[in-house]
């Protein structure tokens, strides 16, 4: 193990998990984390969530052992469907048509790698309504290149707010992060800086 002081890294070159830990007030490097991110079909949507994570998390800590290395991993549940990123324009229209008027989860697996090589994660659910779409609002979001990036096709915390009918849960958890969770597994890891969550401006 290394012996220096330990850092936190995060293994995810996202934007907006980038912003979150920014607004926690967190001194953190970026070293996103190279896996394919393949779902079992025979697990529930957290476990899928959480093995990511966790897949993501110890891919980065085997490289830089004797840090805090958190990994996450957000996905969309349709009923039973898995609705990841959108390859193209196409994609993101069936994706958001399927949304369209109806109720979905929100999960985010969060997993933390301590100095010592431990483990310990979490995975949170959250529930969005959309709003009825008609054709010409899906189109005009897509051109707007927002939904290329994102599981689901829309971003709650962008242009996508308007596409929302109403949420429930943790809000940071629809952005990609949940904070709440964040901060659980960073104190029972003993990180020995306390995140600020004031920043933090939930709608």
């Amino acid at each position: 193990m290394s012996t220096s002081t330990p850092k936190l890294i995060l293994a995810s070159q996202s934007p907006r998990r980038i912003d979150l830990l920014h607004k926690m007030e967190l001194k953190f490097e970026i070293i996103p984390a190279s896996v394919d991110e393949v779902t079992d079909g025979a697990q529930a949507p957290e476990e899928n969530a959480l093995a990511l994570a966790h897949q993501k998390a110890a891919h980065v800590a085997r490289k830089h052992p004797g840090n805090f290395v958190l990994g996450a991993d957000t996905i969309v549940v349709l009923d039973s469907t898995l609705l990841g990123k959108p390859q193209n324009a196409q994609e993101a229209e069936a994706m958001l048509t399927a949304l369209s008027g109806r109720a979905h989860q929100v999960i985010t697996g969060v997993a933390l790698v301590d100095p010592e090589g431990v483990h310990s994660g979490h995975a949170e659910v959250s529930t969005v309504r959309i709003r009825k779409l008609d054709n010409e609002t899906i189109r005009r979001y897509i051109e707007g290149g927002e939904p290329m990036d994102k599981a689901g096709a829309y971003a709650i915390q962008g242009e996508g707010a308007k596409l929302v009918e109403a949420w429930s849960g943790s809000w940071t958890n629809i952005v990609g992060l949940p904070v709440e969770a964040v901060c659980r597994l960073l104190k029972e890891a003993g990180y020995p800086h306390s995140p600020d969550t004031a920043n933090i401006e939930i709608p």
